[in-house]
């Protein structure tokens, strides 16, 4: 993506050749070639309009000039917002967000950026205007999804994306109008909210039949995207709600706190905040908000800033207008002071010098006014720090520093961040910490239950979003969401109908990129063992990460909250802190990399216990299923299926459901399939009666119908014996009776003794039960099962069960 194909594994920003440590965050590089995977991205082209007209009015030596000063520029940009540059095109780039390093906000980065090239493009027009005589101009195109990066070839050509995202990008770059920011669909879903958008548009792009929907991007919020739909219940954080409501009470008494509420992405944290706000604004308490961006992490002073704008009620005003509210607000401050708190809130007189003093004593004496604001302040007052974990350092100083005099103050400070989160924030003295636990089974039940409505349709995705999202509500929400927008679910929120039969519930593009972000922040060893375990399995040892050849690391994957151990014995065990991180660790794998593990896996599963072949065969069948190995996981699902017969008959089922699966995929023209179609539905018809199973009607006549085309007379027979004793023990007496005389006849004609004894049993019972022995012929071999027919027929056949 670099011309040397180097980033930093830290933030993902550039590098030169060479470099041993990152030029932004100092994070020592590492050159190791990353794998490829697939990652979700928004991917940026930008082009200049009319370059060959430019070409021919300035020629070839101005136009390299041009488009390299051009090129920094867009550079520049691209890498303040953590995007990468893919190649320069000859007369624009593209560039992308979300990739080596996956961005949890890559789609709003990429508009940030978008935004910065075209008012870079734009000064850089008015020389070439003025020298050339020529209009420079770019077109630029957005677009978001998922897209695979990596290596391509053994030859230079780097690190870069492939994918057809790519190419809707460039298609929105050429519909674009010059000088404007043209965006997909998908990347309006991401910004919604964060970003001023024109009308949508139809516009017809090159391979599209039909017309795509686009918008103009105008500008991006500097403030946390509104909500722009109407909220769920609050559900599962009674006592967290007293807490925090009982600490605004003191505040409102005069006894200020400053509260830190810690939980992982999604657990709740922004919402319960919101709650908490209100009910301050109800009160007529104040509220003043600072989000904290990851993108803006690397600049100073950027979250203190905001905070204190909006404290200091300068939002909206004139520079002029706000210089003079800060002076009729603090009368008796320093005058240097205050040219510095100008400086800070961004309302500077550019006509005054400001005070010549190093960046510390800068700090302290910003700090040391804002204290003494605050102190002199009588009114009631909420601070809300949101995302402290993406906070700038200086910023963080300065609140750190600020929250000394709260307890003296009528002021109520929240702090929301992650549990990654070590800084000052984090660890203030005597403040309090609400960390936010999972929702209960039961309270993601009623959330999902409430968002999707009650009618009986959605009863099965609702339990399939409230497992996955395993008590994250965001997760819950913002898979409901994803379904809807899919077409999956018909109506609005709360009374929703489910358009499918059968819908697969996937991790929505929102969801991938949080938690991939945060496995990409692990360094390269932890990130391979997550990657490995996530083949392994939901619940693994270290046993077998060693077999993959991963040298597991797992001490960063804990305290980073993406595994947890649960066994603490000689051979420990680890389990994924939820659902959804393993998802996304296995789907970002590129398929043929997955196929080789899980090959890997069977093997090491077979090879390291061959004793307990069995006892594992449907673990080994499972991982070659999943290697693209169908012909020999057919073999370890019906070996499974074998074994579990007399131990589990409900697991056998299961394995010979998959086996049956597996032989109906294979290709019509496999010499086998024929045989391994019959094979797992013979034996789920004569285990019918034990698996207390439905197989009467078209699941039997396919099985009928397979076995006359391959002549294979024994199967139907084992089939009918199994179905014959299934109608006997439904009390379907006739059809049991009518069956058994068929079954008897080809019993018989197939003429193997051993087979007509072992199959005879059910017919011979239900010819008994129906008074209807006399139509056994006199010479059936099957009659030596009487005595045995008999013993049962006391005991109503119960000792087969």
């Amino acid at each position: 993506m670099t011309a040397t194909g180097l980033a930093c594994s830290s933030c993902g920003i550039e590098l030169p050749q060479n470099a041993k440590f990152c030029l932004d965050c100092g994070a020592a590089v590492s050159t190791a070639a990353k794998p490829a995977e697939y990652k979700q991205v928004t991917v940026l082209f930008a082009d200049v309009v009319h370059s060959m007209d430019i070409a021919a009015a300035v020629g070839a030596e101005r136009l390299r000039e041009i488009m390299a000063d051009l090129a920094d520029r867009c550079a520049a940009v691209v890498r303040r917002y953590g995007g990468t540059v893919d190649k320069f095109t000859g007369d624009g780039i593209m560039a992308v967000f979300g990739a080596p390093i996956a961005l949890e906000d890559h789609a709003i980065r990429a508009c940030l950026a978008a935004l910065g090239v075209q008012e870079e493009a734009k000064r850089l027009a008015v020389d070439v205007a003025e020298r050339d005589g020529v209009d420079l101009q770019l077109r630029v195109g957005l677009n978001s999804g998922e897209v695979i990066a990596g290596e391509i070839g053994s030859g230079p050509f780097g690190y870069t994306a492939v994918g057809e995202q790519v190419g809707m990008a460039q298609r929105m770059e050429s519909v674009a109008p010059p000088g404007g920011v043209m965006l997909t669909a998908s990347t309006v879903r991401l910004v919604e909210g964060a970003a001023t958008l024109g009308d949508s548009e139809l516009v017809q792009i090159k391979g599209a039949n039909e017309p795509v929907v686009a918008h103009r991007l105008l500008s991006v919020h500097e403030r946390q995207p509104a909500i722009t739909h109407a909220e769920s219940t609050l559900v599962g954080r009674r006592w967290e709600m007293s807490a925090v409501e009982g600490l605004l009470e003191r505040a409102i008494d005069g006894h200020g706190a400053a509260v830190g509420v810690v939980g992982s992405p999604g657990i709740g944290k922004s919402r319960l905040v919101r709650e908490v706000t209100a009910k301050a604004a109800a009160r007529n308490v104040e509220v003043f908000n600072a989000f904290c961006e990851s993108h803006t992490k690397q600049i100073p002073f950027h979250a203190v800033a905001r905070l204190l704008r909006a404290a200091t009620g300068v939002e909206g005003l004139d520079a002029t207008a706000a210089r003079a509210h800060i002076r009729d607000r603090n009368r008796d401050a320093d005058p240097e002071d205050l040219l510095l708190f100008d400086d800070l809130l961004g309302i500077a007189d550019p006509d005054m010098a400001l005070p010549k003093i190093d960046p510390d004593a800068r700090r302290r004496r910003l700090t040391a006014l804002v204290n003494t604001a605050a102190l002199a302040r009588e009114n009631p007052a909420v601070y809300v720090i949101e995302d402290a974990h993406w906070i700038d350092e200086v910023s963080e100083s300065m609140i750190a520093d600020f929250l000394t005099v709260i307890p003296q103050t009528p002021k109520l400070v929240l702090i929301t961040y992650r549990p990654e989160y070590r800084g000052a924030l984090s660890q203030v003295a005597d403040a309090q910490t609400i960390a936010l636990a999972p929702l209960r089974d039961s309270e993601t039940a009623a959330l999902v239950s409430e968002l999707l409505g009650p009618d009986p349709s959605v009863r099965g995705l609702a339990q399939t979003i409230a497992e996955k999202a395993a008590g994250n509500p965001f997760f819950a929400e913002e898979m409901v969401r994803d379904l809807a927008e899919r077409g999956v679910l018909s109506g609005h929120r709360s009374a929703y109908l489910s358009t499918a039969e059968v819908a697969e519930v996937t991790v929505p593009a929102t969801l991938q990129a949080t938690i991939a972000a945060r496995i990409d922040r692990l360094n390269p060893k932890a990130k391979r063992t997550l990657s490995a375990a996530a083949v392994v399995g939901s619940r693994f040892g270290l046993d077998l990460l060693t077999v993959l050849g991963t040298g597991p690391v797992v001490a960063d994957l804990v305290s980073a909250q993406l595994i947890d151990q649960v066994s603490f014995t000689r051979q420990p065990e680890y389990v994924f802190h939820h659902p959804l991180i393993r998802t996304v660790a296995y789907q970002s794998q590129l398929k043929s990399d997955r196929a080789e593990l899980h090959r890997r896996v069977a093997d090491a599963i077979e090879s390291r216990d061959p004793a307990s072949a069995d006892d594992n065969a449907a673990l080994i069948a499972e991982h070659l299923e999943a290697a693209g190995d169908l012909q020999a996981a057919y073999g370890w699902h019906m070996r499974a299926a074998t074994w579990a017969t007399n131990r589990d008959i409900a697991a056998a089922r299961l394995s010979w459901e998959r086996a049956q699966t597996i032989a109906d995929a294979l290709p019509a023209d496999d010499p086998g399939r024929a045989a391994m179609r019959i094979a797992p539905r013979t034996m789920l018809c004569g285990i019918a009666w034990r698996a207390h199973m439905d197989v009467a009607g078209a699941r039997f006549d396919e099985l009928r119908e397979l076995c006359t085309a391959a002549g294979d007379k024994a199967s139907l027979a084992i089939a009918m014996a199994g179905l014959v004793i299934d109608h006997a023990f439904r009390d379907r007496v006739r059809e049991a009776s009518q069956l058994a005389s068929e079954a008897m006849a080809l019993i018989e004609s197939i003429g193997d003794p051993t087979l007509a004894v072992g199959l005879s049993l059910g017919p011979i019972y239900a010819k008994l039960e129906s008074a209807e022995l006399s139509d056994v012929p006199a010479g059936h071999s099957g009659l030596s099962t009487w005595p045995t027919v008999t013993r049962l027929k006391a005991t109503s056949f119960s000792g087969l069960r």
